[in-house]
């Protein structure tokens, strides 16, 4: 959460029950908020799920582990960075949309080769959108900084601005955010670069209407 730059990490197993493996720490990424998990290995062994459970991070393994282990994990860092990379361009997209057409995220998924974000906007078109991911675009080419911290929810009302989802705010007292200076600044829990020049160039792949206000924008990166 706080350095999506580390690759490898020492740790401890704390329970294993079937293929789940439990860790005292862990360099993995687990599923959510649109964001797959991290793959790689824990002491060889391949990591091919790792989800969170009321707070705990599970870990399926393919191979047998025991209580007590000391471990040493690795993530598979080109699966990590191409989703980094595909995270903070989903921001830059979505502080485009918000600014220009007022939209709010209705949901989204990130992929390896082409990603995907729901919008809430009543008024497009191809040449329209195409027009935000150009902005979007020149946005990330000004080589903008990216910074993690915390604020209070009070805080985060008092600037509504950064509410990005049409759901609104989850019910959390302390929420992580991720700025891109001078771009956007919203609560997130994914992964992201340091600076907009890693991201490379947005590409629209297709559009489509999922009912009244609802459009799915699909993209990749060049």
């Amino acid at each position: 959460m706080n350095n999506s730059y580390l690759r490898e990490c020492g740790s401890n197993v704390v329970s294993v029950s079937d293929d789940l493996v439990v860790l005292d720490k862990t360099v993995f990424y687990p599923t959510g908020g649109g964001q797959p998990c991290d793959s790689g290995s824990i002491n060889g062994l391949s990591v091919v799920n790792v989800f969170k459970r009321d707070g705990v991070v599970y870990h399926q393994v393919v191979g047998s582990l025991s209580v007590g282990d000391k471990v040493h994990c690795v993530i598979d860092w080109n699966r990590r960075y191409k989703l980094m990379r595909m995270h903070t361009a989903a921001h830059v997209i979505s502080a485009v949309l918000s600014n220009e057409a007022g939209a709010k995220s209705t949901g989204g998924e990130l992929g390896l080769e082409q990603s995907r974000d729901d919008f809430s906007v009543e008024n497009y078109s191809r040449e329209l959108l195409e027009s935000y991911i150009q902005k979007a675009n020149d946005l990330l080419k000004s080589n903008a900084d990216i910074k993690v911290y915390s604020m209070s929810r009070e805080e985060v009302l008092a600037r509504p601005e950064m509410v990005k989802l049409e759901k609104g705010l989850l019910p959390l007292d302390i929420f992580r955010i991720v700025e891109i200076v001078g771009v956007d600044a919203q609560p997130d829990g994914g992964t992201h670069v340091h600076n907009t020049r890693e991201v490379g160039q947005i590409r629209l792949l297709r559009v489509e209407n999922k009912g009244k206000g609802n459009r799915r924008i699909y993209f990749a990166l060049g």
